[in-house]
């Protein structure tokens, strides 16, 4: 039997969705899948792979928050990269498969627009706490994740002051920068350009799929919706994926430093 059509019609259909996924715009429902199901995959991993791996070994919830992320991440960023050859004939991300990578904003206001990104995104993300809470408890209690609570902490909450400092050393380079730039690179740098046909709505659409993104969080959908929305907004309309990479890795590295000082200093709950 020739198998020769068969192999033949792989390349054609492996070109076709290189093509579909570095094309000016995706369609709709491209866009919204490339979107969700890495969410959709992360929770997939916590519940069947890290969650048993960290429950046996006796740490937080937390580590196996950080190792589900990474084992969905890692590869997509292996995937812009891939992509980036594709398109440029060299393993790259700028000037590759990601936009907004051309740096058109002078250096100085760059700067000024990170520093208000990061202090809007992390006084604003600390201010509506309690509506985090509140929707917690009275629409999303059943959610049953190890660890999940009316607490911004509540995965690193119980443990010793050694488990929680080892858990955030280990952790904290990966969840406190590397990841959130990688979904900066990924929703911001790939996907925003390439939402479809929305004009000045399009930063609205990618600020509301990325916090449906979190399905480990649903509760803190509107709150994100808030404070991370000037950031992706800027970066959309300047063209410059430096602010939201500023505002959103940013914001993450400051906090997890802040919590290893507060942990080191003796505290032994965040």
């Amino acid at each position: 039997m020739n198998n020769a059509p068969f192999t033949a019609a792989r390349p054609a259909r492996q070109h076709r969705f290189v093509e579909a996924l570095l094309a000016d715009r995706h369609s709709l429902p491209l866009s919204i899948a490339l979107h969700l199901v890495p969410g959709a995959l992360i929770v997939a991993v916590y519940a069947f792979v890290s969650a048993p791996l960290v429950r046996a070994i006796e740490y937080p919830p937390f580590m196996a928050w950080a190792i589900a992320l990474a084992v969905v991440l890692f590869p997509i960023l292996g995937g812009l990269l891939w992509l980036g050859k594709k398109a440029s004939g060299r393993y790259r991300l700028r000037g590759g498969a990601l936009r907004y990578t051309d740096r058109p904003v002078s250096r100085g206001k760059v700067t000024g627009m990170i520093v208000f990104c990061l202090l809007w995104m992390t006084v604003v993300s600390i201010l509506l706490l309690p509506l985090d809470n509140l929707l917690y408890e009275h629409a999303f209690s059943w959610i049953q994740y190890e660890g999940t609570g009316d607490s911004a902490t509540s995965y690193l909450n119980g443990y010793s002051q050694n488990m929680l400092l080892t858990t955030l050393l280990i952790c904290g380079p990966f969840t406190g920068f590397l990841l959130p730039l990688i979904e900066e690179y990924y929703f911001r740098g790939f996907l925003l350009p390439r939402l479809p046909q929305l004009g000045a709505w399009a930063p609205v659409a990618s600020t509301v799929l990325f916090s449906v993104y979190h399905f480990w969080a649903p509760w803190t959908v509107l709150s994100k919706l808030v404070f991370l929305f000037p950031g992706i907004w800027l970066a959309w309309k300047k063209e410059d994926i430096r602010i939201s990479i500023g505002m959103h890795p940013g914001s993450a590295l400051l906090m997890t430093v802040v919590g290893v000082i507060a942990v080191a200093a003796g505290k032994t709950s965040l």
